[in-house]
């Protein structure tokens, strides 16, 4: 049977772009838009919201589906993915996008000291979670007015009545349009009788542990998975983590808060650590839970990175993974394969690569196809525990 070729061109009324997903995959089967991306580009044609010099605000792009294809309006650009940070740079370059045409800030920046005045029209694409969206809506709160468009886009199957309820409760009066192949935008006014509310993240929650007769507290920013509790996931893990005094370098990869790497170097006192993650927030939630544990007695390097990008060859005694099944809001195993793979490059000879997963999805034989061994550690009804050793 022969494969149908993705497509990889984006036709708008604002041009016509070659996009690709990063990081690059020979047999990608996913576009690096989305139908919610192509709904919210031809409700600003029809609607004539963009002019010369508008201010321009876009949230969540993931690509550069939404920035590659408005770059003559020069946008501001939040992001909290690396992943993204990269294919958007990279999207521009292949549609010879001058860099300075598209200005990138971080999840964690205040978007409104990109400029001068109010903002006169946001784009938001929903995240996955409403904790970054109720942080997002409340850091973009105060760079708005009542004049201000705001247009957030989504898939049918990812709005619901607790997504109208934020932008209710941090903007103002909210409805939503008709369903287009599946997808839908939220326009959102700001009601400045509304008071502007801070951000309730980052949030904290106690371990199940203590150290020293100590109780341990993580905090986590908004685009942490498992705001209040740890998620049982990562209490499996925590519960059988390995300890060897001969672990000279430890890596909590996909870190999150940080809280595998955090247990680790507590058990295995004598380990160098390195925490790597593609989240901003992830990253700078791994920094803070380190630090409140160890204040300034363990050093750490923390990497906002695509995997194990960045870290040497040959290098790594331990690699801790608790892997996502999801790029965005897409289901994907690349980002699993990726990592396995890029465990083994980078692990020494007899270094161990240990991953926690639901039983289902077989990550057993993907890590035996690798490694070409891979031994269960630890299993419940929900979740097995692998080793694979280089």
């Amino acid at each position: 049977m022969v494969m149908e070729q993705l497509n990889t061109s984006l036709e708008t009324a604002f041009g016509r772009y070659q996009l690709q997903r990063f990081p690059i995959n020979k047999k990608e089967s996913l576009r690096a838009w989305d139908a919610a991306d192509e709904y919210v580009l031809q409700h600003l044609d029809e609607n004539k919201l963009l002019t010369e010099n508008v201010s321009l605000l876009i949230v969540n792009d993931s690509f550069g589906g939404l920035s590659v294809s408005l770059s003559k309006y020069k946008p501001i650009v939040m992001i909290d993915s690396y992943l993204s940070v990269q294919g958007i740079a990279l999207n521009s370059q292949n549609n010879a996008i001058d860099e300075d045409d598209i200005k990138l800030c971080n999840s964690l920046d205040n978007p409104g000291d990109m400029v001068t005045d109010k903002y006169d029209v946001v784009i938001i694409k929903l995240p996955k979670s409403l904790a970054m969206l109720e942080d997002q809506l409340c850091r973009i709160r105060p760079a708005l007015n009542n004049a201000t468009k705001i247009i957030a886009a989504g898939m049918t199957k990812n709005i619901h009545m607790s997504t109208m309820a934020l932008f209710e409760k941090i903007i103002g009066t909210t409805k939503t349009s008709l369903a287009r192949k599946k997808s839908r935008l939220i326009f959102s006014q700001v009601d400045e009788d509304l008071a502007i509310l801070e951000s309730p993240y980052p949030t904290s929650y106690t371990l199940p542990y203590k150290l020293d007769d100590v109780d341990l507290e993580v905090s986590n920013h908004a685009a942490i998975f498992s705001q209040d509790k740890l998620d049982i996931g990562a209490r499996f893990f925590i519960e059988n983590l390995p300890v060897d005094e001969t672990y000279k370098t430890i890596v909590d990869l996909g870190c999150g808060n940080g809280v595998l790497g955090v247990m680790a170097a507590i058990k295995n006192p004598t380990a160098k650590l390195l925490f790597t993650d593609e989240s901003y927030m992830a990253v700078e939630s791994a920094i803070s839970n380190l630090a409140s544990v160890f204040d300034d007695t363990r050093e750490a390097e923390f990497l906002q990175t695509d995997c194990l990008q960045g870290v040497e060859d040959n290098s790594v005694s331990l690699i801790l993974c608790n892997p996502p099944f999801h790029q965005n809001n897409a289901i994907t195993d690349n980002v699993a394969w990726q990592m396995f793979s890029e465990s083994k490059e980078k692990l020494a000879v007899k270094g161990e690569l240990w991953v926690v997963a639901n039983r289902h999805l077989a990550y057993h034989a993907k890590l035996k196809t690798i490694f070409g061994n891979c031994d269960v550690v630890a299993s419940n009804n929900k979740f097995t525990l692998l080793k694979a050793v280089k």
